[in-house]
């Protein structure tokens, strides 16, 4: 299941529109050292700089929860102290790309030298590897035990090595944050009752509770499913109360791992007065502030966060984001593109058949 909604969230959103014309101007400094401006017109903001590589950014304060607040640019540094002041930081990723996992590093290098007793929560590890990834921070394996006994990610040591080491080195708790794979699928293929067959050890690996009630968040994952072109959620004969209940089981896996996530860090901090707590995730699982920041706060309503969204210009040379996008959190990340994965639905298809096995080795098992 993680297989596929990391291909469906691969092909999916549009985050931003085509330059225009300036009417409103808002000066700051881009995170490569120029003096930047922002311009306004309607609902589109411009950055006069262009994001020259796939190494470079441009951070955004949006301004969110602040009244009469604009966004402006800022550099990290002032970034990093202002988000220093929460409990939980989220910085939301396109999973893979380069210059989003550097700014993780440097967010969470910035964020220790404020509270040393920081945690890094994560997506990328399964509780039920939990053991694995303690072993390897206590020296106890090595990184290849880590990575192929702890099921890291295919580009674990390009994008999240440098987190771990740096957790390693300083001796910081890694929460291994996710529910396993196989048992998301068993949500989507079986419904959220599902978790009500589980006994013993495994039923620790998925949240307590579900949250799967109506509200932003499902419509949102609902709409997400609705524009994934070539992905219907059952067959087109099937009937409307078929076709209803399998997209309510898609959304309650989803849920699943946001319900999971965020109980794995309100545990780590009930256990830890005072903690704070820097969690990873892909960008759809917090942006706005849904999802799991949301099923944090339904579980502990009192604890501050921010969260940091990576938007993806479609023209590097003129970056924009758009009204819309200042909701998705404190922070806005304007990155450089990444090429479309596929074009046509075949190669889609191909693509699919080529990793049945990997498919295959996240389908219900219990």
């Amino acid at each position: 299941m993680k297989f596929i909604s990391a291909l469906l969230l691969a092909s999916g959103l549009t985050l931003c529109a085509c330059a225009t014309d300036s009417t409103k101007e808002i000066t700051g400094s881009s995170s490569h050292q120029t003096k930047t401006s922002l311009t306004k017109d309607g609902d589109q903001y411009t950055a006069s700089t262009p994001i020259p590589s796939f190494s470079d950014y441009i951070l955004i304060k949006t301004g969110l929860g602040e009244k009469n607040a604009k966004p402006r640019i800022v550099n990290l540094g002032e970034m990093i102290d202002d988000l220093a002041r929460y409990d939980v930081v989220f910085v939301g990723e396109a999973h893979g790309h380069a210059a989003n996992h550097y700014l993780q590093s440097k967010i969470l290098a910035g964020l220790y030298r404020h509270h040393p007793d920081m945690a890094l929560s994560m997506e990328q590890f399964e509780r039920s590897q939990q053991k694995v990834v303690d072993d390897y921070l206590a020296g106890k394996i090595g990184e290849e035990t880590l990575v192929h006994d702890g099921k890291a990610w295919s580009h674990y040591r390009q994008s999240y090595r440098p987190l771990v080491e740096f957790a390693k080195r300083h001796h910081l708790p890694v929460i291994a944050a996710e529910v396993p794979g196989n048992m998301v699928s068993c949500v989507g293929e079986r419904g959220p009752d599902f978790i009500k067959t589980l006994k013993g050890e495994p039923r620790k690996w998925i949240a307590r509770e579900l949250h799967t009630g109506d509200g932003p968040y499902k419509d949102k994952f609902y709409t997400f499913l609705d524009q994934a072109a070539g992905h219907s959620v059952s067959d087109p004969n099937a009937s409307e109360e078929e076709k209803a209940r399998k997209k309510f089981y898609r959304f309650s896996a989803q849920v699943a791992r946001d319900d999971t996530m965020a109980e794995s860090i309100a545990d780590y901090l009930r256990a830890h007065p005072g903690h704070r707590v820097m969690h990873i995730n892909g960008h759809f699982h917090s942006e706005g502030l849904l999802g799991t920041v949301e099923r944090l706060k339904m579980r502990m309503p009192d604890v501050s966060v921010a969260n940091v969204a990576p938007i993806l210009v479609g023209d590097p040379e003129h970056p924009q984001f758009s009204e819309e996008d200042l909701r998705a959190g404190q922070y806005l990340m304007l990155l450089y593109p990444v090429p479309r994965r596929f074009v046509q639905m075949k190669n889609i298809n191909a693509f699919i058949k080529r990793t049945k096995s990997k498919i295959d080795e996240n389908r219900c098992a219990y």
